[in-house]
């Protein structure tokens, strides 16, 4: 051991080279890798930081206050239109006032061909594509933050406002539906009747197909929010080719070739409000979705990875 006579600290000499040695490690793999001491890639662009982000954005605002409305509109619909006068028979729209059951199931009937598609096209067309208009795509890189973890938290957090979306819809119409048109029994088209429980589970895992059913359309958006900065070309790309889609499926000539198309599956859930449930539409619609959402995510991401961003 040596004195510092200075200070009056004892100092050894091999723990003193241990240190210099360590310091010097570490300023090595500072400038080799450029990151900053302490840089840890998985805590940059975390979920909560990024959710509580998208929140107060008045886009994700409006399209939470849209389908919280919505069920209220229909219902202002049907207080003020004519009423069937049987109304334990006809089909589903004219059933909508039987049951709260019932009234949920038009109201995912009714949005389900645009409006549903167009919110899950909102939120993912607009993860990259967003960033790219603001130029901050090229700062939030520079961080830096992973491209390929900026690409799965901003899709990690779309699908959780998307799903927030479609859940919430639903949820606000089973609400007004038991308070203007109760709990009874909720009755097929076939006269069939399922009590209100039993109907409450089955929309709960027609939604859960419902959000599944979308995902093809969540993997074009972010295919197309890569290639694009310009959001509402990818919103708009996402939406037009789902119409496009139902427009191909009416189209009897194509005969099998329509089972391929994405949205040939997507009124399967409605199978679930049937006595005797046949869910082979469901397994093939739920396959067709996420075969086309895992190709589009997977383009997405190697189109992302060798992006040139310059905004």
């Amino acid at each position: 051991m040596s004195r510092d006579h200075d200070h009056g600290v004892h100092t050894d000499p091999a723990a003193l080279a241990e240190l210099t040695e360590a310091a010097e490690h570490e300023l090595t793999e500072t400038a080799t890798s450029g990151a900053v001491a302490g840089y840890v890639a998985s805590r940059t662009l975390r979920f909560g930081v990024e959710i509580r982000r998208q929140l107060r954005r008045r886009r994700t605002q409006f399209v939470l206050g849209l389908v919280a409305l919505l069920p209220f509109l229909l219902v202002l619909a049907f207080e003020i239109g004519s009423a069937n006068p049987n109304r334990r028979q006809g089909g589903f729209i004219d059933l909508a006032t039987v049951s709260a059951p019932n009234f949920v199931v038009v109201t995912l009937l009714v949005s389900g061909s645009f409006l549903l598609p167009m919110i899950v096209a909102l939120f993912f067309g607009d993860t990259i594509a967003s960033e790219a208009s603001w130029s901050s795509l090229k700062y939030l890189l520079a961080i830096p933050v992973p491209r390929h973890r900026a690409l799965r938290q901003k899709a990690t957090v779309a699908g959780a406002l998307a799903a927030l979306s479609l859940t919430l819809l639903p949820a606000v119409a089973l609400v007004a539906g038991i308070f203007w048109y109760g709990v009874g029994d909720a009755i097929s088209p076939t006269g069939d009747a399922a009590p209100f429980g039993a109907s409450v589970i089955s929309l709960v895992l027609a939604v859960g197909y419902i959000i599944i059913q979308l995902s093809w359309i969540a993997g074009l958006a972010l295919l197309l929010s890569v290639s694009t900065d310009a959001p509402l070309g990818a919103v708009g790309g996402a939406v037009l080719a789902s119409i496009i889609s139902l427009m191909l499926d009416q189209i009897t000539a194509l005969e099998d070739l329509r089972n391929y198309l994405p949205t040939h599956y997507s009124l399967a859930w409605t199978d679930l409000m049937a006595t005797d449930v046949d869910t082979t539409a469901m397994a093939n619609g739920a396959l067709t979705s996420l075969c086309y959402a895992t190709v589009f995510g997977l383009l997405a991401a190697r189109k992302f990875a060798k992006k040139d961003i310059t905004s």
